[in-house]
């Protein structure tokens, strides 16, 4: 609703009460007679909130004789547009139909085609940090997200926190009387911040949007998601067979809008709009994976992809003609041709269910747009939306995978034999699932690499669209100016004449650090010089800088899927510079550092200069290691943990984590006559997890290692009255210390598991290998019952209810301690990598 708090400027009101109708005091917009309830104004935007007015009205002793004041309520600028913004998630420039793909975006076309396209903007080549940046108008480490916030540091460009001298443009607009709404992926929440505990401050409700219907890490399992509205979670597919976020999410922006519109009609909105597509897991419906496999799209492989991408965006003129294509890198993906027929069936598969999400997503979003036009505002509705928020993941590896957190906990190369296993269900709730890295790199075309790499434009450049009925005219046409994600916010702001405040809640705020791209809205502007002239990029130790054409870049040194080696120790000089002219090569193939050393020593100082003036020191090249970092929250300096009521939607970052330490669980429980069943302890879920359950009665310990191997401790049924069961693991490595020596050597290693009964071992069994890096990070840590997916479907369904009375649950955890002698090896060894292919030593366990 309007807000109707009392915050306009602190004005001699009293000197304009008599005006009505719209006029203009000070700058402001005023209607109606102020003091009546049904006045407006706008305000400076300066301090938010902003000061309450002078009361204008008139106090006597008794009611009778005073006059009542009501401060106007705050409007936006008049003919303020309403705001959509729409991001896609792990989408490279080549993905969609819009900009020369082979997959249908009709919706993105539409936007295009009443609009405009833009094929020079940039993202920061990873999920959060775009995020960051797209909502304030900073750059990724000044807005505290260098990485993603799961791999947070204590830095301030890399603590995952959005500082308070940076308001988002969800708070300038709430401040400045528009509804605000959050629909989608955020992964702005720290991960150390997402419990129930809070605090809430950096969720979306926090940083000034009014409503939030989503998840808040970095990807969903779509057909049961961790879903939040506002800060409750909900469960809005139980008892839903078949239902789908991507169709949830867009009903509940549809209800959103009418209910809006309905009470109060006239009043802006801004929304962002963010679906979990495409990121992994890519989960459609059947219906659109159907109609995609009858498109035979794909059946030519992702050579022949790329070439057909390729040639359609020189006929849509996306691209210039003199364009170059590099040679396939046959070095880091196999070519198609190559391929075995097992192989090419396994890949088709994996691409067709990631388009059919891709043209799922787009299709939901052209109901939303419906909706605004149908509430008739579509005229004056700006529309930005954005084709991904870095390049094509590739993360699934050169092979794909049916489960990414194998990906992230050191598989990254499943033998296809093992993979087929999961062919009838891909995509399905059973599957976390990924494609081959080679459909990735086409579907970047024209460019190279993928998300993460920061260097290359096949991890940074979007594609855009945008559409704004009642401004923009010249419509389908094209604009070529660089533009970088940050130019979002500026852009919005201009468009809506609202300013970006000099004060929020008495904090001075830092600059904006985008530029407004508006003037390009207007077809004399079509061909103006970009007015964003220079532009660092950095993720994990990669980095280039771009200044008025020319691009300065590291070669990329780590394919995305190798994350658990050894880091670059040196990510600033240990790097080879290449040198690009985009002004004359458009896709960033022809290195030029050779010919022009003096300007690569130019741009490396530049870069250096940029890079102390955002927080991007000190660099850190480490992927994987990241992700294991100790982080300020609630477990934090804890080794012991006692609960003794159910419990359930504790998220990974906020739980005791039990991996690479050694850990006792004692569960004190009553058993009622005739037995009891159900959940005492899981985290983690189907994908990847542990599960201490009582199955008829029988005490059992489960480790899913990411579903491709259980491991189960049992011990005899019990009988009614109290037990105390227990489960006690004796890890066998170093721990996480090795990291600080760039060494992972700690990470991974066996252990010995014991299930003991009212103190009597039950079962004893080594566990050859350990869950290295992070348990299914979109499950939760859960007492009493469980949510979502469990750790083994042949055991049980969720939600598993433990029937036991639990009197007192206790969990001990004894993390490893270097000793002198340990350190002494370190130091003085080769940095050791997690062993990534523990494949061999697991085989598929029931799904």
């Amino acid at each position: 609703m309007t807000r109707s708090i009392s915050q306009a400027p602190a004005l001699a009101l009293g000197l304009v009460l008599a005006l009505s109708a719209t006029s203009s005091a000070f700058g402001q917009q005023v209607t109606g007679t102020l003091g009546s309830p049904h006045a407006t104004t706008t305000i400076s935007g300066k301090q938010l909130p902003a000061p309450d007015p002078k009361f204008g009205g008139d106090i006597k002793n008794g009611a009778l004789q005073s006059k009542a004041w009501w401060a106007p309520r705050i409007v936006p600028p008049k003919d303020a547009p309403n705001v959509l913004l729409i991001i896609t998630d792990d989408a490279g420039f080549g993905v969609p139909s819009t900009f020369g793909g082979v997959i249908p975006t009709p919706t993105l076309d539409r936007v295009a085609n009443n609009g405009l396209r833009y094929n020079n903007i940039h993202s920061t080549a990873l999920c959060s940090p775009t995020r960051a940046a797209l909502i304030t108008g900073r750059n990724h480490h000044s807005a505290g997200f260098g990485v993603i916030s799961e791999q947070s540091t204590g830095f301030p460009g890399y603590n995952s926190i959005i500082s308070e001298d940076k308001a988002t443009i969800g708070r300038i607009l709430l401040d400045n009387g528009y509804s605000t709404a959050w629909f989608g992926k955020d992964h702005n929440v720290p991960a150390f911040a997402a419990s129930q505990a809070g605090p809430f401050d950096q969720w979306p409700t926090g940083m000034g949007f009014e409503y939030f219907y989503g998840f808040v890490g970095g990807d969903a399992n779509q057909w049961q998601p961790n879903l939040f509205r506002n800060t409750t979670q909900i469960y809005p597919f139980e008892g839903k067979p078949g239902w789908n976020l991507v169709t949830g999410m867009a009903d509940d922006a549809i209800d959103y809008l009418n209910r809006m519109n309905q009470t109060v009609p006239g009043k802006p909105f801004f929304i962002k709009y963010a679906p979990g597509a495409t990121h992994a897991p890519h989960h459609p419906t059947r219906e659109w994976v159907d109609k995609i496999h009858n498109m035979h799209l794909f059946d030519g492989g992702y050579n022949k992809l790329r070439e057909q991408i390729f040639a359609n965006q020189k006929r849509l003129g996306i691209i210039p003609v003199d364009t170059q294509l590099e040679a396939w890198p046959k070095d880091l993906l196999k070519p198609w041709d190559e391929l075995t027929p097992e192989a090419q069936k396994l890949f088709i598969k994996q691409v067709e269910v990631f388009a059919a999400y891709a043209a799922y997503s787009d299709y939901e979003i052209g109901r939303i747009i419906d909706t605004i036009e149908e509430m008739g505002r579509l005229d004056n509705t700006l529309i930005i939306y954005i084709n991904g928020d870095n390049g094509t993941s590739a993360e699934g590896g050169p092979l794909g995978t049916p489960n990414e957190v194998a990906f992230f906990n050191g598989v990254n190369e499943m033998p296809v034999d093992v993979q087929m296993k999961w062919y009838d269900v891909w995509g399905t709730e059973q599957t976390y699932n990924h494609m081959s890295a080679g459909w990735s790199w086409a579907f970047d075309t024209p460019f190279t690499w993928f998300k993460q790499n920061a260097s290359k434009l096949g991890g940074i450049r979007q594609g855009m669209a945008v559409s704004w009925p009642a401004r923009i005219k010249d419509k389908g046409g094209l604009r070529e100016q660089f533009m970088h994600i940050i130019d979002v916010v500026p852009t919005i702001l201009e468009a809506s004449g609202i300013p970006a405040p000099e004060v929020v809640d008495g904090i001075r705020q830092a600059p904006i650090e985008g530029t407004s791209f508006a003037y390009t809205f207007d077809a004399k502007n079509a061909k103006e010089p970009s007015h964003h002239k220079i532009q660092y990029f950095e993720m994990m130790g990669q980095w280039a800088l771009y200044n008025d054409g020319w691009l300065l870049s590291t070669k990329v040194n780590r394919a995305p899927w190798e994350a658990f080696g050894a880091a670059n120790p040196d990510p600033l000089n240990n790097q080879v510079l290449e040198l690009y002219d985009l002004n004359k090569d458009f896709s960033q193939s022809q290195n030029i550092a050779d010919k022009y050393p003096d300007k690569v020593k130019e741009m490396k100082e530049l870069f250096i200069a940029e890079a102390k003036k955002y927080q991007v020191f000190p660099l850190d090249a480490s992927v994987a290691g990241r992700i294991v970092a100790p982080r300020p929250n609630i477990t934090a300096g804890r080794s012991e943990f006692v609960y003794t009521h159910p419990m359930v939607g504790l998220p990974q970052g906020d739980s005791p984590f039990l991996l690479n330490s050694s850990y006792t669980i004692t569960a004190d429980v009553t058993v009622p006559d005739g037995g009891a069943e159900g959940m005492i302890l899981t985290s983690g879920g189907r994908f990847g997890g542990y599960g201490f359950y009582l199955l008829e009665g029988k005490p059992t310990f489960l480790w899913n290692l990411i579903d491709l191997k259980r491991i189960k401790w049992e011990g005899p049924a019990l009988s009614p009255g109290r037990h105390t069961v227990e489960f006690d693991f004796k890890y066998d490595g170093l721990g996480v210390g090795t990291l600080a020596f760039n060494n992972m050597s700690g990470l991974g290693r066996p252990g010995t598991g014991t299930l003991k009964v009212d103190g009597k071992v039950a079962q004893t069994q080594v566990m050859e290998r350990t869950m290295p890096m992070i348990l299914q990070w979109d499950e939760s840590f859960d007492i009493g019952s469980d949510t979502l997916t469990g750790v083994n479907d042949a055991d049980y369904k969720p939600p598993f209810p433990l029937t036991a009375k639990l009197n007192k649950l206790t969990i001990k955890v004894d993390r490893p301690t270097l000793t002198e002698e340990d350190i002494k090896k370190l130091e003085n060894s080769a940095a050791t990598a997690v062993d990534g292919n523990p494949i061999h030593h697991m085989q598929p366990g029931p799904h």
